[in-house]
């Protein structure tokens, strides 16, 4: 029976032993044999160097996780400790009352977060730009969502649009998980054509990271039309599992041309702004950023009640 040797540096493999085979073709396989001890005891090496690192990785995202799973479960009793203040001033039990506000009163004091963000305040108020830098770090490291503000305005092509957000205490169950935002939303037309709301995307991204696209048609039921100088005002919610998220996204728009606007010879759009036409006829669609807003428990120093959600 003939040998047919394999193609030219092949490996051959047997459990954790390898041999290294050099062939020439000319019929004459040489057999060039590096320790097996040797190369056992590097795969072997090797192996435990990178258990070693992922061992250090996994260390390290387990830390990670907990310190989040920690802050949560702060976040949480947070805002139980809102919720039962909410209920005891309702129903006149000042005694109790007294007793949560003081509760309050004490973990505002010991929350990391929100220790570094009057720390921060009043670093800004005081000019200590140094110290508010620090602070500012510090803060990234420790809650990079506490940094963004419930709270955010942007103006694309004229049309500008705010929001601001709040807990309700009242709506949320921390205990099981359950906290409800609500968002209030002015959309102004500053330019010189009308506009018509057709849709909206919002992206919604809980405190593990985890976003959510949602699309619609219009807002509240509506797509409403709105003048040049007038605005549009709509409040509405958003559920989520965890005490902090954030929220982003835009609005499709139609420019129109209204019996009482200006005449098509007042251009909305510039030339290097998408040419969208200027008839009323036209399809085409422009959108206007919604941008990024905090959903907190905790709250900042503009949306930290329900009274903020008034302008």
């Amino acid at each position: 029976m003939g040998f047919y040797p394999p193609p030219p540096h092949s490996y051959c493999r047997s459990s954790f032993w390898y041999w290294n085979c050099n062939w020439d073709w000319s019929g004459n396989g040489k057999l060039s044999i590096r320790s097996p001890v040797l190369v056992y005891l590097s795969t072997t090496s090797t192996k435990r160097r990178l258990n070693s690192i992922n061992a250090s990785s996994s260390s390290s995202s387990e830390s990670e996780k907990e310190r989040e799973r920690q802050r949560v479960s702060r976040s949480a009793a947070y805002s139980l400790l809102k919720q039962q203040l909410s209920v005891a001033t309702k129903f006149e039990d000042y005694k109790e009352a007294a007793r949560l506000r003081d509760s309050l009163r004490r973990f505002e004091e010991e929350e990391p977060v929100l220790r570094l963000r009057n720390l921060l305040r009043k670093a800004v108020q005081e000019e200590r730009f140094q110290e508010a830098a620090k602070y500012r770090d510090q803060l990234k490291e420790l809650a990079p969502h506490a940094l963004l503000k419930c709270s955010s305005d942007a103006t694309t092509l004229g049309i500008r649009v705010q929001v601001r957000s709040v807990y309700m205490e009242s709506r949320s169950r921390p205990m099981e998980g359950q906290f409800f935002y609500a968002y209030r939303i002015r959309i102004s037309n500053n330019s010189g054509r009308a506009v018509q709301l057709l849709r909206r995307h919002w992206i919604v991204t809980d405190g593990w990271g985890r976003a959510e696209h949602v699309w619609g048609t219009g807002v509240v039921g509506q797509q409403p039309v709105i003048s040049p100088g007038a605005a549009f005002e709509y409040s509405s919610a958003c559920p989520l599992g965890t005490p902090n998220g954030r929220m982003e996204g835009d609005f499709e728009m139609k420019p129109l041309l209204l019996p009482d606007s200006p005449s098509s010879d007042d251009h909305f759009f510039s030339s290097t702004s998408g040419g969208v036409q200027n008839t009323s006829t036209s399809t085409s669609t422009f959108n206007v950023a919604i941008a990024p807003f905090s959903l907190s428990v905790l709250g900042d120093d503009d949306c930290s009640s329900s009274s903020a959600f008034l302008y």
